[in-house]
């Protein structure tokens, strides 16, 4: 099943347009698992086994699991999401973006090692950049557009030729980059303009989310602005605000309650 058939289906059986972003930060993690072998993985696979029917896919963000030498640990996770969960489509959080050789060798950690079902990828470099993703026709795609930090503004506001280079890259991405029907694209839910004039240049296309809870977005606001006319079409992420909602050993507990609390706030704007 290609990733974009996995997300509508995901999003109809869960009922959901919930995205968990898999962080984690063992600082953070509850007393019982400090310092423990394995925590990175336990941890993880208790948010995932509570949550799984809430949600429409996970993102784990490659960068926490890499910083604590635990890429094995994320394997595993990936590989539990798919067993355990079939049908929830898996995002690496990767925002890869180089070219020819590398980007290639970036699509295969991705897709053959991680087994994810889909990965970000930064646009920057242009089209040759993101071919060796495209390459996997039955993936997923999901390239940066209107990233949800201040800063973000700083280039992708540039005018070029008439329209704002977030726009040029949305029209890119859904036209001619769109080969294989699996593109998808970030634009954060603090910019909830922004949002409406992507959903205006790409249809239905999804869109990933990022934003909401511990960044602030408003979750009506990124309703009104980019659901579809389906009432789907959005991937909304939350990770700190479900992961971190219980401080002991009923931690999976708490983020269950906190991932109902948010598919049910974003129901009710749907």
């Amino acid at each position: 099943m290609t990733f974009i058939a996995a997300l509508e289906e995901a999003w109809q059986r869960n009922n959901s347009l919930l995205c968990v972003g898999l962080d984690p930060d063992p600082a953070k993690f509850p007393a019982h698992l400090q310092g423990r072998q394995d925590s990175m993985f336990n941890f993880c696979k208790a948010i995932v086994d509570a949550t799984a029917d809430t949600v429409c896919c996970f993102k784990p963000q490659i960068a926490y699991f890499a910083a604590q030498s635990a890429e094995g640990a994320l394997e595993r996770l990936i590989e539990h999401i798919h067993d355990a969960h079939p049908g929830i489509p898996v995002i690496l959080d990767a925002k890869r973006g180089d070219i020819g050789s590398t980007a290639e060798q970036y699509a295969q950690e991705a897709f053959v090692r991680y087994g994810a079902d889909a990965v970000t990828v930064n646009p920057y470099m242009g089209r040759d950049s993101v071919d060796p993703y495209l390459a996997y026709a039955d993936k997923g795609v999901i390239l940066l557009c209107r990233t949800s930090n201040p800063g973000g503004s700083d280039l992708q506001f540039l005018d070029v030729g008439g329209e704002k280079l977030y726009e040029r890259v949305a029209r890119l991405v859904a036209g001619e980059w769109n080969s294989n029907g699996q593109c998808a694209l970030v634009v954060g839910a603090t910019f909830p303009g922004e949002i409406a004039r992507v959903r205006e240049i790409v249809g239905d296309m999804p869109l990933l989310v990022p934003g909401i809870g511990a960044q602030g977005g408003d979750i009506e606001a990124t309703l009104n602005a980019g659901k579809t006319a389906s009432g789907t079409g959005l991937m909304i992420n939350s990770s700190r605000a479900i992961l971190y909602a219980g401080k002991g050993e009923d931690f999976a507990v708490a983020a269950r309650k906190a991932a109902i609390e948010t598919r049910d706030a974003i129901n009710r704007h749907r």
